[in-house]
């Protein structure tokens, strides 16, 4: 240890350096990414920044993730666009040459153990790697496996992420059907999340910011809108309730309506919401322009798979499950295999990206045979 800080203090901390292991001096390995959304990019450039190398796998054409493959808009809580902020993380490790980018590849196998791994990739090629870490993120959750709410079948009955595309392309939002702009709009919260009866018990964390985010924007573009927010409960938690919460409502004027929402149909020239505004206990019938299901998180379609590949376990839910959060963080099943980010469960990209600076800390540390745990 004492080699290896003497040798970074005194010359180019991004060299990539020899390591001391059991009494031999050894090359360092790289350190495998596996997923190359905001937490993949943030672990690679945590990574580079001390002068360990990483090979970064992605299995699209392009990284960036959700917020860049999916299009969104403005981020929360930054405000900042995601073709931006993101944009700028993929072009930091783009640049980087101590990160290699693996595109439209998926590790097919991961043999051997912790600081001596051999990863075996589709397009063929090998990877010796020290240790790896899954920021393998989430699948939006699909609105027709919820037909009753109209998505699938009535145009105007669109998703958080498509009215993010809507804004991010710079046209703004319109009904699909016909390209006017809305004159009401309803958002439905909990679409996917928080619903026993389609098997997702599970809150997803962000949609409720995510949705009052939107409100203020439809309202900002267009000023005669109305907007209103059919909520089970609202949980814009820490300083999103002030932020989001609040100021939607009292500086954008957005209407939030406490209810269970029965079905989403139509009268030929608007959408129908139909359900029990359940603080008044009596049933509503409100007309729309536009309806949008704020979806949740799911697991990522491929964690079967990854399970199987990487040796880790599921949680019960599916996500990727992590060993403790008191430990080594980021832990898996496996020692030696780490994991950060939605691959865990729903969580907003500022989290997912914190713990990917953590993990690839404790990746590192594995990868050198140093990891510790909380106790030791």
């Amino acid at each position: 240890m004492q080699g290896w800080v003497e040798n970074t203090l005194l010359g180019d901390m991004r060299a990539p350096r020899l390591w001391p292991v059991n009494g031999e001096t050894k090359t360092m390995k790289p350190i495998l990414v596996v997923g190359g959304g905001p937490a993949g990019l943030a672990a690679a450039h945590v990574l580079a920044n001390i002068g360990q190398p990483s090979v970064l796998v992605e299995k699209m054409d392009r990284l960036g993730g959700a917020p860049i493959l999916s299009g969104y808009a403005k981020l929360v809580p930054s405000g900042l666009w995601a073709k931006d902020a993101i944009g700028g993380m993929v072009a930091r490790v783009e640049n980087d040459g101590l990160v290699t980018a693996k595109l439209n590849a998926k590790v097919k196998s991961l043999d051997g153990a912790q600081g001596a791994f051999v990863a075996m990739l589709s397009d063929g090629s090998k990877v010796e790697c020290g240790s790896a870490i899954l920021t393998t993120g989430f699948t939006h959750f699909d609105s027709i496996n919820k037909p009753e709410w109209g998505f699938g079948t009535f145009p105007d009955v669109v998703t958080t992420t498509q009215v993010e595309q809507m804004i991010s392309s710079g046209k703004g939002v319109r009904c699909p059907s016909d390209g006017r702009k809305p004159k009401r709009v309803a958002i439905l919260l909990c679409v996917g999340s928080r619903d026993r009866q389609i098997g997702r018990e599970w809150c997803s964390k962000i949609c409720c910011t995510v949705s009052a985010n939107i409100a203020m924007e439809i309202r900002e573009e267009i000023p005669d809108c109305h907007v209103y927010i059919y909520y089970m409960d609202i949980r814009t938690y820490g300083h999103y309730e002030t932020d989001y919460y609040w100021r939607s409502q009292e500086e954008f004027k957005v209407k939030y309506i406490k209810a269970r929402i029965a079905e989403v149909t139509s009268d030929g020239k608007q959408l129908i919401v139909k359900g029990e505004d359940t603080l008044v206990k009596r049933p509503i019938t409100i007309p729309f322009d536009l309806v949008v299901h704020a979806i949740g998180m799911d697991p990522n379609v491929d964690n079967m798979t990854l399970s199987a590949v990487f040796g880790v376990e599921l949680h019960k839910h599916g996500f990727i499950a992590r060993k403790d959060a008191y430990g080594v963080m980021g832990a898996t099943s496996r020692p030696g295999v780490f994991v950060a980010g939605a691959a865990i469960g729903p969580e907003t990209i500022d989290d997912s990206i914190a713990q990917a600076n953590a993990a690839a800390m404790s990746a590192l540390a594995a990868s050198r045979g140093a990891v510790k745990q909380a106790a030791e």
